[in-house]
């Protein structure tokens, strides 16, 4: 582009609260509609709006010293933290220097004060403007994804990028379709840059012992789960994120549309045919575990040249031979999944079904024990005496209807909240649902559930009517399973696992069964607590029942709707 053309352009106010930011004349230094400066250090003038998003505007710009086009990027963003990402973008890119990287000067970033509607610092970054598309873009032309052989090019001038960035100790942090464009090079192939460094961080050889980040920034899709928690993040980070961008580049598929429903493992070779090496290298990438994937790039590189090596040519018969074998390698291979598939598929119900009796027994022995507990101390030590008291003495600020019950029915809160406790941590020592060793909490939210589950099902008169067990269970049940420190789906195991015991229970009322919240009519003697702990039991292998039931059917139905 050459200055003649540039003369006969609009400019293009960055003010964000302008009310008419364009198109404004060309050699004008002020917007004529809010008096913002149009021409930036008397040297850059914005042009056109790219993009805009919540963090920041993107514009083009042109370089009056360079007499070239460039790329502007202006942070409207006023938090602190956005700050802190905007100049450590700055600082990589500037001090960063490499073909598969935007470009930027050492004087790029600066700030522009706006006086108009108020006095504002806007920051701004000037970075070299790739001219190309966005691998995003390519994907939307290629539903059924990419040429493998195009995407192995882009895989090795990928990793390349990485290598560069981490021998300065630099992770990206943000890998995706959406931030690899492909640079137009006239009379070549294109050439892969990787863009958007706003996420960008330096790390240390002592990543793993270092304390975790405090800014959780992630790519949903993308990013690993050490990530996604707020952990601390390496390299292998960027490996995973790349594994994945790879894969959907082959496939077509964005990655979470590929995860198994109940494991979260990417399915995803089903869909593309492609060199056996290359699919375990990136099935490494994407390893859940961190030291299952590749320590280093220069490792990966190492793999992909191998991978990319042409193989030696044959004469006719060996091509025909080689493609008989190929073909008869298909056929076992694709036989081999769907007996694995079965075999999976198998393994996962008995699994389900030994995991949910192992929680059932391990959970019944706790209640038990909470209950028995609970039983003794209410109705057979001080502890039952000194609740009395304190009942007595703030009697006054209590309802009327509390007042009215009899000491041996007002003794069953300690025994509900024994019996919670107990409930609350088998589910917690069984670990079976995927759910943090979160004891104490746990412990504490159960407790609280089974006693104001008690408290609210002492309104339902009579005490044995459907409703107030009805009542108990929604009450108690949804506060205990939120202690419980599910990783995810919290509110649906809350809500769905509560409203399915209340189903069973009314079906057990249809055919005749009747089943009602447990209270003592007199006062109990020693060898009574049976009543009880039959009670408790029935509700902790139903409470395991349904948690199963959920983690197992409910939730990766969810998540095969889209739900995360």
């Amino acid at each position: 582009m050459v200055l003649t053309q540039i003369t006969q352009s609009a400019v293009h106010c960055i003010n964000p609260h302008c009310q008419r930011p364009y198109p404004q004349p060309w050699g004008n230094k002020f917007c004529h509609s809010c008096g913002s400066p149009l021409q930036l250090l008397n040297r850059y003038v914005p042009l056109h709006r790219l993009g805009l998003g919540g963090f920041s505007h993107i514009y083009t710009l042109w370089d009056t010293k360079t007499q070239s086009e460039k790329v502007l990027k202006v942070l409207i963003d006023t938090t602190p933290k956005a700050l802190e990402l905007f100049i450590q973008e700055a600082e990589v890119l500037s001090n960063f220097r490499y073909s598969g990287v935007p470009k930027v000067d050492a004087d790029g970033y600066f700030q522009v004060t706006i006086n108009s509607p108020q006095p504002l610092q806007l920051p701004c970054l000037v970075m070299e403007k790739i001219n190309g598309q966005t691998l995003e873009s390519v994907l939307q032309n290629s539903l059924q994804g990419c040429p493998e052989d195009q995407v192995l090019q882009w895989f090795i001038q990928a990793i390349l990028i990485l290598q560069e960035l981490h021998k300065k100790q630099i992770i990206h942090r943000d890998i995706k379709p959406s931030n690899l464009m492909l640079r137009n090079v006239p009379g070549d192939d294109d050439q892969l840059v990787l863009i958007d460094f706003g996420g960008a961080k330096q790390f240390t050889g002592s990543i793993l012992q270092s304390q975790p980040s405090s800014t959780r920034l992630y790519s949903s899709g993308y990013s690993p789960q050490e990530q996604v928690r707020g952990g601390n993040v390496g390299p292998a980070a960027d490996f995973y994120a790349l594994g994945r961008t790879m894969i959907q580049l082959l496939t077509g598929k964005y990655p979470p549309e590929l995860e198994d429903a109940v494991t979260g493992k990417l399915k995803w070779r089903g869909y593309c045919q492609i060199n056996s090496d290359l699919a375990d290298l990136l099935d490494e990438m994407i390893a859940e575990d961190v030291p299952s994937r590749p320590p280093h790039a220069a490792i990966i590189y190492k793999r992909l040249l191998k991978i990319a090596s042409p193989a030696p040519k044959s004469d006719l018969f060996n091509s025909i031979g080689a493609i008989i074998v190929q073909a008869a390698t298909n056929v076992a291979h694709t036989l081999g999944n769907v007996s694995l598939s079965i075999i999976k598929l198998i393994w996962q119900v008995v699994f389900a079904c030994l995991a949910t009796i192992w929680t059932i027994f391990i959970t019944s022995i706790c209640t038990i024990g909470g209950t028995v507990i609970g039983f003794f101390l209410a109705y057979h030590t001080h502890l039952g005496d000194r609740w009395l008291e304190l009942f007595s003495s703030l009697s006054s600020q209590l309802p009327t209807l509390l007042n009215n019950k009899p000491d041996y029915l007002l003794l069953e809160f300690i025994m509900y909240a024994l019996s919670g406790l107990g409930t609350s941590w088998g589910i917690t020592l069984s670990g079976c649902f995927g759910q943090k060793r979160r004891f104490i909490l746990s412990a504490l939210l159960g407790c609280i559930g089974y006693a104001l589950g008690w408290i609210a099902s002492l309104f339902i008169s009579p005490l044995d009517a459907a409703e107030a067990i009805t009542i108990w269970i929604l009450t108690s049940l949804f506060i205990l399973i939120v202690g419980l420190g599910l990783r995810s789906h919290k509110i649906a195991y809350a809500i769905l696992t509560p409203l399915l015991i209340t189903n069973i229970i009314a079906l057990l009322y249809k055919i005749g069964l009747k089943v009602s919240l447990f209270h003592f009519t007199s006062q109990p003697h020693s060898l009574e607590f049976f009543q009880p702990v039959a009670f408790f039991t029935l509700v902790s292998i139903a409470l395991s029942l349904c948690l199963s039931i959920n983690y197992y059917l409910i939730v990766p139905f969810l998540r095969w709707l889209g739900w995360r």
